[in-house]
């Protein structure tokens, strides 16, 4: 794996685990973090050989949201927040969401502002119990970005989205996993061992199933019945000619566990 000043990128097997890792400013994205977090994501999207990826922040915060200390430097900001969110934040948060494998977020402490985006775009979740997501910019006038406004509306509804968001609630993990926004809830000091067997148990599962899954399910965001029938039907096709499933029924006949490689 490469080294990044900001970024933790470790491997377990077939799990890979990204870490945001600025703890003394509760992994505030700055310039540098954006640009590692894109390198790591797309290292570890490209290898083949990671079937899962955990995504967590170091020391007592998931993340603190965009740094807003670079917001003094005299650059004009009206320029610069279009400039970082569809410049760098973007593809970071695409590239997660297209990802061909699952992104698992395990949120400790907070997840505020940009941050709760990285969490919310993973596809599954796992909060601490002392975890919270926080949609913290009408304290400073600002709206939800990175996607969130997106993720809260389809998980929440438009009229809870928008109360979480104008009252600038915490919300604790026990209230995501009852509202949908994540999927379990464990304790603190459980939270990296927990996921990391969820991961593992992900990991033996077969591949092109989680990833065309995972396409399927991006795509019935935003199209109707008729249309998804017929791009399952397709995705069914690439799932049902691969060796993959060959290996799995010719498994499941010799009462063996098959061996995937992803084709």
């Amino acid at each position: 794996m490469s080294h990044y000043d900001t970024v933790l990128v470790e491997r377990d097997g077939a799990v890979a685990t990204v870490t945001m890792s600025r703890p003394d400013s509760l992994n505030a994205f700055n310039h540098a973090l954006r640009l590692d977090m894109l390198r790591a994501v797309r290292e570890v999207n490209d290898d083949d050989g990671i079937r899962v990826v955990i995504l967590t922040g170091a020391g007592r915060a998931f993340g603190a949201g965009a740094d807003l200390t670079e917001m003094g430097d005299g650059e004009d900001p009206h320029f610069r927040v279009e400039d970082h969110l569809n410049g760098e934040f973007k593809p970071i948060l695409m590239a997660i969401t297209e990802a061909p494998k699952p992104w698992l977020s395990a949120v400790n402490g907070a997840a505020a502002g940009v941050s709760s985006s990285f969490a919310m775009a993973c596809d599954l979740t796992v909060m601490a119990d002392d975890a919270y997501i926080y949609q913290a910019f009408t304290a400073i006038s600002l709206i939800p970005d990175g996607g969130a406004t997106w993720h809260l509306a389809r998980a929440l509804g438009r009229k809870r989205a928008y109360e979480v968001i104008v009252s600038g609630e915490k919300i604790a993990a026990q209230k995501c996993l009852d509202w949908g926004l994540c999927n379990r809830v464990v304790p603190a000091q459980e939270l990296m061992p927990q996921a990391m067997a969820w991961a593992q148990e992900l990991a033996a599962k077969a591949p092109l199933s989680l990833r065309y899954a995972k396409q399927a399910l991006n795509e019935a965001m935003e199209k109707d019945v008729g249309q998804m029938i017929s791009n399952e039907a397709k995705l069914q096709h690439l799932c049902i000619t691969s060796a993959d499933a060959s290996e799995g029924v010719q498994a499941f006949m010799q009462k063996r566990a098959p061996q995937w490689q992803g084709k």
